[in-house]
């Protein structure tokens, strides 16, 4: 079973960032370092896909944009690229849609009323302490149901 992660640590560490309202890049690309270029805000491509950081791929997102050991450590050893923190507010939800690529998701803080669906199974992610392997190449959404809460993850590309 793989050592748990200290969320306390994460938590103080992602009080540097700068503020933001949805999304930050933990990663970015090596020509230039913009926590914001490769957020996926951008235009989407005809086939539905996030294009806000072409020319670039995912890929290349892998310098640490940020000063935060124990997390970058984590990027590392999870050996995960173009991370990011999102925040998905209260009463909203993401439109259903396919990544590339599977998921790692670090849940921050998070509400028993926050679920992914994944190919339509309904998933609840707990922050506690464990990161999870999801296959975001299948259609999906996360939803936060909660009234009050912010849904806060580290999602990383494998």
């Amino acid at each position: 079973m793989p050592e748990k992660i200290d969320l306390d640590i994460i938590q103080n560490e992602l009080m540097i960032l700068p503020e933001f309202y949805d999304q930050i890049c933990l990663q970015g690309i090596k020509e230039f370092s913009d926590p914001f270029f490769g957020c996926g805000s951008g235009n989407l491509t005809a086939a539905g896909k996030v294009a806000s950081f072409a020319p670039y791929k995912e890929e290349d997102f892998k310098y640490p944009n940020f000063d935060l050991p124990y997390i970058n450590s984590l990027i590392e050893k999870l050996n995960i690229y173009r991370t990011r923190v999102l925040i998905l507010h209260p009463n909203s939800c993401y439109s259903i849609h396919s990544d590339d690529n599977k998921r790692i998701h670090i849940p921050i803080v998070t509400d028993e009323k926050c679920w992914l669906i994944v190919d339509k199974e309904v998933i609840h992610l707990p922050a506690d302490g464990n990161y999870y392997e999801i296959d975001t190449t299948k259609q999906h959404t996360a939803l936060n149901g909660s009234r009050t809460t912010k849904r806060i993850h580290i999602v990383g590309c494998l």
